[in-house]
């Protein structure tokens, strides 16, 4: 493939374009069914084209924040779905590894190819210890940089991470310029919690931030349950 088919302009155009066909159903204008099909045939028309450009495939760093429900959980899914094809998992949590989480044993009863290593001890008004959290999360860092060097890891998750940094008990910068100083690595980390620092977000290559609209604990004074929260 050209060069020229493949710059951020020729890419650019395509993406505008798609975005002006629209996703169909009742969102497109059209009464008549035939006008609507031949608008449908040029979104998919433009779709293999934007699939065709996008050729490329790495290791990603990917990066879910935000105040909202549902960072951990998102991590989890990518999980299961890496099991599905086959390959090893390694999740390492960095802070809520006081708790008997319901995915915990799930994923290890699914699976042999599931490494869950949690070195956290909870939340810090439970700890009250920040000497021994940073030294919990030091730990945790040094098992996940052996995983993450590790070819046989397709997946990597680094579980409140986030958090772990804007504590101040780990450094954003240790963190790219390990990952960056990697050669070859074919592997996809996902780091999550609420706080990614900027540095972090402008080095992944996918960031999502849980936009919290409404939560039980906050509205109604409903307790943390199973299957809910853990």
């Amino acid at each position: 493939m050209s060069e020229e088919k493949l710059s951020p302009e020729n890419i650019s155009n395509l993406d505008n374009k798609a975005k002006e066909l629209g996703i169909g159903g009742k969102l497109s204008p059209e009464n008549d069914e035939n006008l609507y099909k031949k608008r449908m045939q040029q979104r998919k028309d433009i779709q293999s084209k934007r699939l065709k450009m996008r050729n490329t495939k790495k290791g990603l760093v990917i990066v879910f924040t935000g105040n909202g429900k549902g960072k951990t959980t998102a991590s989890l899914g990518m999980a299961l779905r890496t099991i599905g094809h086959g390959f090893n998992v390694a999740i390492i949590q960095f802070i809520k590894g006081g708790w008997n989480t319901g995915e915990e044993k799930a994923l290890k009863n699914l699976s042999s190819k599931v490494s869950w290593h949690s070195l956290g001890e909870g939340f810090t008004w439970e700890t009250q210890d920040r000497i021994r959290d940073e030294e919990l999360v030091k730990k945790a860092w040094q098992i996940a940089k052996k995983y993450i060097e590790d070819k046989n890891y397709k997946l990597i998750i680094l579980d409140e991470i986030n958090i772990a940094t804007k504590l101040g008990y780990l450094n954003s910068e240790e963190i790219i310029t390990f990952i960056k100083g990697l050669k070859n690595r074919n592997n996809h980390v996902v780091l999550t919690g609420r706080g990614a620092s900027e540095s972090i977000i402008n080095f992944a290559d996918l960031v999502t931030e849980m936009n919290l609209i409404k939560h039980p604990f906050k509205e109604q004074g409903i307790k943390a349950q199973k299957c809910i929260e853990f």
